[in-house]
């Protein structure tokens, strides 16, 4: 059988030989617990607890303002002990809550619900509720996402378990411990799609995960496994879709557009807990990892917790490092304080004792030709970072810019080490902004 996969994409060292057979660790905050609101694209959630009030386990901390959106909650009982502005993983300072943790973790009343009763517009209310987005570091508001135009021509729901990026095993370990969560959280998915098929898409770099879910899925004649040709970026969403489906999406379209609705596992497994138990999203799976880490894991961690703590529970360091990225090592952020909270979108801490970035001298361009064969969006990164360069953004976009997913490929396979990936996104961020004033202009 061919393998599903896509044109172009690289073949980096994934690194998950470090954390891949760690079984997932749940770990406690010591310290006071940090939520920023703005943890999800689209407006700020708003605070509706004050200075010196005391807040349960799951206890809604701040609403959402708007439909795009997302409520977040306390993820331990304590003290509100400020709102003021705390930096992110970004480097930006964001308004967040602080919580005195009194590590008693008393729970607030969650409400479960039985699937079978509960109409379309309950289980996407309860999952509005729960404050559930995109895991995978979207953090697109799921409730959007499970809400298109018309629900009757999805025809495909697909579960992105591919992790493609290279480093991170969160994803791989929940399959492989928690399965069942995974498929019922499909199942939930499924109910909202009367026409729709699921799929679970997994590289064939995970041959335990794809015989486990194949076995415990064998009597569902609507879910199916889908083993994936392991390459990067296989987990981008607009490619995962080529590659289960055939259908091609382009930057101006939704995957609802093509007929799919593509959600990441701890998303799913977040949902099924939402729709089933009532609970919130309170926790998420970080893989803290890299050869600067004593002992890489894959912690369950409290949402607000800081990542000092996740660096102490994995053993601290062994080296100083001399890179450090919130996320994989092609899409995260490098980061230069670990004075930072966890957030819904944290997928890994990454601590490497070499940064290949920083030693690399940029070269001019030898017109190769490796960057456009590599690229996924089949656009011409050398010639787009001319023009981001140049500050062209009529050139840019012209020559598709938009179309670039930003997967880092091109740069990472640049024999002349030009920051391509930068220089593209820059400029793309530059066009959009563009956009969006002349979209506000034209409303007044």
């Amino acid at each position: 059988m061919a393998k599903l996969t896509f044109m172009g994409g690289i073949h980096p060292y994934d690194g998950k030989d470090l954390s891949k057979d760690k079984p997932m660790k749940a770990v406690l905050p010591k310290g006071d617990l940090v939520y920023p609101l703005s943890q999800h694209i689209g407006a700020p959630a708003v605070p509706v607890v004050a200075k010196g009030d005391h807040v349960l386990t799951g206890q809604k901390i701040a609403e959402a303002q708007g439909f795009v959106s997302a409520p977040i909650y306390a993820t331990v009982s304590g003290t509100v002990k400020a709102i003021e502005p705390h930096r992110v993983v970004t480097g930006d300072n964001v308004m967040s809550i602080v919580i005195e943790d009194d590590h008693l973790y008393e729970e607030a009343e969650f409400v479960p619900a039985d699937l079978e009763t509960l109409s379309r517009e309950e289980i996407i209310g309860r999952v509005k509720e729960a404050g559930i987005v995109g895991m995978g570091g979207a953090g697109f508001p799921t409730h959007v996402k499970l809400s298109p135009k018309n629900p009757d021509s999805i025809t495909d729901v697909i579960v992105n378990c591919a992790e493609c990026e290279p480093y991170l095993t969160s994803d791989y370990r929940r399959m492989m411990e928690e399965p069942e969560k995974l498929i019922a959280g499909l199942k939930v998915m499924l109910k909202l799609f009367p026409n729709a098929k699921g799929t679970l898409a997994v590289e064939d770099n995970k041959p335990d995960a794809i015989a486990l879910l194949k076995k415990l899925t064998k009597d569902e004649t609507d879910i199916s496994v889908a083993a994936l040709h392991t390459k990067y970026p296989q987990g981008s969403e607009r490619h995962l879709i080529y590659a289960v489906t055939g259908r091609a999406i382009n930057s101006s379209m939704l995957p609802a557009d093509a007929g799919c609705i593509v959600d990441n596992v701890d998303t799913v497994v977040a949902i099924n807990q939402a729709v089933r138990e009532g609970k919130p999203l309170m926790h998420r799976i970080v893989t803290v990892t890299g050869d600067a880490v004593a002992n890489p894991q894959n912690f369950i961690v409290r949402i607000g917790t800081n990542y000092n703590e996740l660096i102490e529970e994995a053993g601290g360091f062994v080296q100083e490092p001399a890179k450090i990225i919130s996320g994989g090592p092609m899409m995260g952020f490098g980061i230069f304080d670990l004075n930072v909270p966890t957030t819904k979108t944290s997928s890994a801490l990454l601590c490497l004792t070499h940064d290949d970035v920083a030693d690399s001298q940029p070269s001019a361009c030898i017109n190769c030709g490796r960057c456009v064969e590599v690229c996924p969006g089949r656009v011409v990164p050398k010639l787009l970072a001319d023009y981001a360069e140049r500050h062209d953004l009529e050139r840019f976009e012209a020559c598709n810019g938009l179309e670039c997913c930003e997967c880092g490929c091109c740069s990472y396979v640049c024999p002349a080490k030009r920051p391509l990936t930068q220089a593209i996104k820059s400029a793309r961020k530059m066009v959009l902004a563009e956009k969006k004033k002349k979209q506000q202009e034209a409303k007044k």
